[in-house]
């Protein structure tokens, strides 16, 4: 098998507009099926992508011998549900991020991948972009010494009550949808989890949703806070502190497929920009990058790049700020 075939659940923006065209361009990747509840919109989708299967429910799609994996960007509720469905129908998956609504949840997807030896990876797909990975390799080389601090922002506005984002009750929200990447991208550059977690929110009046959440994460040797927002300036960069110089990533999430990811390193000499060096990566699509990565690790049966586990862990923290911004303490994240 010279590439993994994909069905994908559902017809999501994110499915077709961004992740299917990035995956239908791999070397390791066809997207050879969709499905949607109306036939007629998965039959739309299939031929606007030049997909050769359509089909007008979730079950038929699993059911399809000639699919090896499934691309989960379901509504929040529904990720663990049809992760759970598909791995039962013996087919990898790559879900959404948040993979869970808990880490409770996520947990249940670990026994359902035991039991039934398929791979299942949460998709952050800014884990196998070049320029975090080249982060991790500054850091690694002692470019800004010890890390000290992580901050980071990321925000836009929605405030249709009608959208999947500003339903509370499907896992909508600042934190599920964007404030998970401030969390796991700090995960990442420490290396560790948090000792523990505290957390502020301010709710939509009327939609019920976290509007506002800003978070702060204790790794013992240093700190990461955010600020995530659905009713804010669209704005998003992450900056990372060490003992002798900065490191800023401009558009650290959504990464341009057109032009190149920058990252700028600070070495602090002075406020006047003396000390900064521009990295400019070759251009790229992380949406490309994921899905050739996931494909890599099934063909050749090795390691995927984010294990499950990490994804529990993930969770866990969410939990615990989420808790946090009840109890007005410190939690530990379990």
């Amino acid at each position: 098998m010279d590439k993994l075939r994909w069905g994908v659940l559902g017809v999501a923006r994110i499915a077709t507009e961004k992740v299917i065209p990035a995956m239908q361009r791999g070397e390791l990747s066809t997207v050879t099926a969709i499905a949607s509840r109306d036939l007629e919109k998965a039959r739309g989708a299939a031929a606007r992508l030049g997909l050769p299967k359509a089909y007008g429910s979730y079950e038929e799609l699993l059911a399809d011998p000639d699919i090896d994996a499934i691309y989960n960007p379901l509504p929040n509720h529904l990720h663990v549900p049809w992760t759970i469905k598909a791995a039962e129908h013996g087919k990898h998956v790559l879900c959404e991020k948040p993979i869970a609504l808990s880490a409770a949840e996520a947990r249940a997807l670990v026994a359902v991948r035991d039991r039934t030896g398929v791979r299942i990876q949460e998709a952050f797909m800014i884990r196998t972009h070049p320029q975090w990975l080249k982060v991790k390799d500054l850091i690694a080389g002692g470019r800004i010494g010890e890390v000290r601090a992580v901050l980071g922002a990321f925000s836009y506005t929605n405030r249709d009550p009608a959208n999947i984002r500003n339903k509370p009750e499907i896992g909508g929200g600042a934190l599920f949808d964007i404030g998970c990447y401030l969390v796991n991208t700090s995960r990442f550059i420490y290396g560790q989890e948090p000792l523990r977690v505290t957390g502020a929110i301010q709710r939509d009046p009327d939609m019920g949703t976290d509007r506002l959440t800003s978070v702060l994460l204790d790794y013992g040797k240093g700190h990461a806070a955010g600020t995530c927002s659905t009713q804010m300036v669209f704005y998003q960069r992450i900056q990372i502190f060490g003992t002798t110089g900065r490191i800023e990533l401009p558009i650290p999430f959504n990464a341009p497929p057109d032009h190149p990811s920058r990252i700028i390193v600070d070495t602090g000499a002075d406020l006047f920009g003396s000390g900064v060096t521009n990295i400019d990566l070759d251009i790229c699509n992380q949406y490309t990058i994921q899905g050739d990565r996931f494909s890599q690790a099934i063909l050749n049966g090795t390691d995927i790049p984010c294990p499950l586990e990490d994804a529990v862990r993930n969770m866990a923290c969410i939990d615990a700020i989420f808790r946090s911004a009840e109890s007005g303490r410190w939690e530990v994240p379990d």
